[in-house]
């Protein structure tokens, strides 16, 4: 009996064994240049089988992944290298072959059959990288035991079975990424990996792969909302769209609805904490981001005191979940991250009396862009490095695209224009931290500890625009 295949990419396909086979052979490799158990290796690779294998091989050799955005510029590769330190790196990118001698993932690979020991589940799977708001990203830790955890909680919310296919259009290098590919696996779902989004590719195979669940983030769902010929292509086997990351377009959920007739689902989760919540399945509540997944605890607190708050009532909302962060590096970053156990995610909403989360704000300074997170402080030393920049603050906007945009005020002390700081930027760092507006001021207001009132100058700035546009 022939076996089914399990992955998908091009006109490529992989059985189960297949895959497993070349995990062994990429495993021996890794092990011949020295990988150990405990090691950490870093992995930065575009969405490709190649990255499968690697991930698998490098956890059966019970070392952890360090996954880097491909995206990345070589200031923040050094960082998140220096912050991790792993002893090798695997990837199909030339930075950072630049950075450290690394595996190329188009190097051949002889298929293998090994067996390999259970990695203990206190031990480290993972590193994904998390702005916070004081300066560069910080490295998220995850054991063996905690992913483990958040692919059993995405399964059950999804309802994902081995009759699902799925298609992964999202960068491994993101949580989201990286949780679709191995909750995937782990249900024995069919996967199709595309190395990057393109709306007509998409739509093509999900009518030609008959496609059950489709994950989406706001450029996405806005891609099939504009789309011209969106009624042309056979959706039906979609069961539902997941939206993902960013908070749910109402009016571009509901076109893409009423012209396609497909249902959404709304997701929560951080990298910190993969899955919190998930809407039903079977008539979303789109204004909410659902309920807590089995296995999963919310708190509603009160930002100055900590204590529980009435239901109904905003506050920070705090996670308890087996799939939590086993820490950041550097390691004095995780002790404000965690109270009692909880994790605190910096997002501020309600719970009413059925359990249905709101998420209303953010208590934290990160600007959240196409589901990755930007911290204000990386953009801003890099502007601070102009010598016409006297003084600078970073923010973010609501935008229907991306769910924030980032906007750059500056203070000039010497000829500059917008244009040659954006250039700056997207010099310096991945094109997603680009500022898509730099506005001009007198000064950026400050407390006497040096803060940056990022909310007085956001409100001043958006006021300033709302003038110009009404005049």
């Amino acid at each position: 009996m022939t076996e089914t295949a399990l992955l998908a990419y091009g006109d490529r396909q992989y059985t189960r064994a297949e895959l497993d086979a070349l995990t062994s052979g990429m495993a021996t490799i890794l092990e011949q240049r020295g990988v150990r158990t405990g090691d950490r290796v870093a992995l930065m690779s575009s969405n490709r089988p190649e990255f499968v294998v690697a991930m698998q091989a490098i956890w059966r050799l019970g070392a952890a992944v360090v996954l880097l955005s491909t995206s990345w510029k070589r200031a923040e590769v050094d960082h998140a290298l220096a912050l991790t330190t792993p002893s090798h790196a695997v990837g199909d990118n030339p930075v950072l072959a630049e950075a450290m001698p690394m595996l190329d993932l188009d190097s051949p690979v002889t298929p293998g059959r090994r067996e390999f020991d259970t990695p203990a589940p206190g031990s480290d799977a993972l590193f994904v990288f998390s702005s916070g708001t004081t300066g560069m990203p910080k490295a998220v830790r995850h054991t063996h035991g905690g992913f483990a955890a958040a692919v059993a909680h995405w399964r059950a919310a999804l309802g994902l079975t081995p009759n699902d296919r799925m298609q992964i259009l999202t960068p491994p290098s993101h949580i989201l990424g990286l949780l679709n590919i191995a909750t995937a696996f782990d249900a024995g779902a069919w996967i199709r990996l595309h190395p990057r989004f393109d709306v007509e590719t998409m739509l093509r195979h999900i009518e030609a792969d008959r496609i059950t669940i489709e994950m989406a983030v706001a450029p996405i769902a806005l891609a099939l909302a504009a789309h011209p010929r969106l009624e042309d292509y056979d959706l039906s086997s979609l069961r539902y769209v997941v939206w993902c990351a960013t908070p749910v377009t109402r009016s571009v959920a509901d076109e893409v609805t009423r012209r396609a007739g497909v249902t959404w689902v709304t997701a929560y989760g951080a990298s910190e904490l993969p899955v919190i919540t998930c809407n039903v399945l079977d008539g979303a509540e789109l204004d909410t981001v659902g309920r807590a997944v089995p296995g999963v605890r919310l708190r509603i607190t009160s930002p100055e005191t900590g204590e529980p708050v009435p239901i109904g009532d905003d506050g920070e909302i705090w996670v308890s979940s087996p799939s939590a962060m086993a820490g950041y590096l550097p390691d004095d970053a995780t002790e404000s991250a965690f109270v009692d156990g909880w994790y605190r995610t910096g997002d501020v909403g309600h719970l009413d009396a059925d359990g249905w989360l709101r998420i209303t704000d953010r208590s934290k300074e990160m600007i959240k862009v196409r589901g990755f997170q930007v911290a204000p402080a990386e953009i801003e030393a890099v502007l601070h490095g102009h010598s016409a920049v006297a003084d600078c603050a970073v923010f973010g906007v609501p935008d229907p695209v991306s769910g924030e945009a980032i906007v750059a005020a500056v203070s000039r002390c010497g000829a500059v224009e917008s244009d040659e700081l954006t250039g700056l930027v997207a010099d310096s760092l991945a094109s997603y931290k680009r500022p898509s507006r730099v506005v001009f001021v007198e000064e950026i207001p400050r407390l006497p500890s040096g803060k940056v009132l990022r909310r007085v100058l956001k409100d001043r700035v958006m006021s300033d625009s709302a003038k110009s546009e009404a005049i």
